[in-house]
């Protein structure tokens, strides 16, 4: 493989930005393919990929680059992201070109390869993860389980859609990709059936497909495909439900209800982000949507007014509260998290996880039906917090019904949590 100057020197930008400015990957990355119009598929394959990888295995390559202490200080100069960059040709077996950011970069690959296979043996650099995340991971999922949740969240995500039931079906949309020669493969395991989802037998971008751009698809994962199920609204007698999708974001999951309600009832979506709001407007008209209304949540710097929602309480036939979390189910598609994140943050999201519980959870009528969800893997997040909800003198109005915890390692797609109340 030849390495190209501009495509290495676009990496090397990406990475300080994600690093030393603490940027998100995704952004990044998503500025960074928009740069250069000249760049083809493979150009742009080549630049995404070698930033994630480089990203997710931060660590590892630090160890081994011998810029460790810079690791810890999050500080790296442009040599050590060139070193850091050496690391991986390395062990992809790329010859490195002679430019004048990799001189005095000359390391033994001998010496690297057996380093890194000695280096397996531990697994905070197998997996490349902070000493406190692999502490947190096995002390909440217990060893073997955090083991191999935290290899399979090291893998590349799978690129899933979601077919836009309101405009085709799985059938048609498969032959119409499949007659663009993008193959695709429906879903069904461990006894779980994804209905709308299509995965893609060859990961590529496909933002730019014309049935994406004219809503006959979304991108979203297997595992957050299941919430809309989970909400129970699919029956005939359901569709002229009122449901409010608390923590909304740009939509994806506020979308895939409205699909399955065949645009009848209401559903408001809401966020503190208007901005995310004006994306989830904007993919509903493009994917012909027309029950969800939005709703900004005010609020003063962090603190929300929650009094702005007793308009809403008892109102609702269904209440989706997917909160915010540690996101460390989704670790393989957003890789830069396990850097961000800290055991103070995830003590202030938990809170912020029960508050929100109490407060969103007056909007259910009685008889409604609530569902709980996060994007982590965690106990402390997830099954502990509907315990703590439902002592409370809130939530002993609600009854539990069940729930559900997505692993990556038996799935190979994002972890999930998701509980079902009933207000009684």
């Amino acid at each position: 493989m030849r390495l190209h100057r501009n495509l290495v020197l676009a990496v090397i930008e990406s990475l300080s930005q994600i690093f030393n400015q603490k940027k998100q990957a995704d952004k990044i990355v998503a500025i960074t393919l928009k740069q250069d119009k000249r760049w083809g598929a493979r150009d742009r394959s080549f630049v995404a990929e070698t930033i994630y990888e480089i990203v997710r295995w931060q660590r590892l390559y630090a160890k081994l680059a011998g810029v460790e202490k810079e690791f810890q200080s999050k500080d790296y100069s442009n040599k050590n992201l060139f070193q850091l960059f050496s690391i991986w040709a390395i062990l992809k077996e790329i010859e490195l070109p002679v430019w004048e950011e990799f001189e005095g970069i000359n390391y033994d690959k001998e010496k690297i390869n057996k380093e890194y296979q000695e280096l397996q043996e531990d697994r905070k650099y197998r997996e490349s993860i902070p000493d406190w995340l692999d502490g947190l991971g096995g002390k909440e999922l217990g060893n073997e389980i955090w083991t191999k949740e935290i290899a399979a969240l090291n893998n590349q995500a799978p690129v899933v859609l979601r077919v836009n039931t309101l405009k085709t079906n799985l059938n048609k949309l498969q032959k119409q990709l499949s007659e663009q020669n993008i193959e695709t493969k429906k879903i069904a395991q461990n006894n779980t059936e994804y209905p709308e989802a299509l995965q893609l037998v060859k990961r590529k971008s496909i933002v730019r497909n014309q049935l994406y751009k004219d809503g006959f698809f979304e991108i979203q994962d297997a595992s957050s495909q299941l919430i809309a199920h989970f909400l129970d609204v699919e029956e005939e007698n359901k569709k002229g439900l009122q449901i409010i999708d608390t923590c909304a974001g740009a939509g994806g999951k506020s979308l895939h209800i409205a699909s399955l309600l065949k645009n009848k009832g209401q559903i408001t979506a809401m966020d503190i982000y208007e901005n995310k709001l004006i994306e989830l407007r904007k993919r509903a008209n493009r994917a012909d949507v027309h029950n969800i209304k939005t709703y900004a949540i005010k609020r003063e710097g962090k603190t929300v007014d929650y009094n702005q929602f007793k308009p809403f309480y008892n109102s609702a036939d269904r209440v989706l509260i997917d909160a915010p979390c540690s996101g460390l189910g989704v670790l393989s598609r957003n890789p830069d998290a396990k850097w961000k994140l800290s055991l103070d943050f995830l003590e202030e999201i938990k809170q912020t996880q029960q508050n929100i519980l109490q407060e969103y959870s007056k909007m259910t009528k009685k008889g409604g039906k609530l569902v709980y969800a996060t994007c982590s893997i965690l106990p402390s997040e997830n099954q502990n917090q509907i315990e703590i909800f439902l002592k409370s003198k809130v939530g002993s109005g609600f009854k539990f019904i069940e729930d559900k915890k997505i692993l990556s390692y038996q799935t190979g797609f994002d972890g999930f949590y998701m509980a079902l109340l009933e207000r009684v």
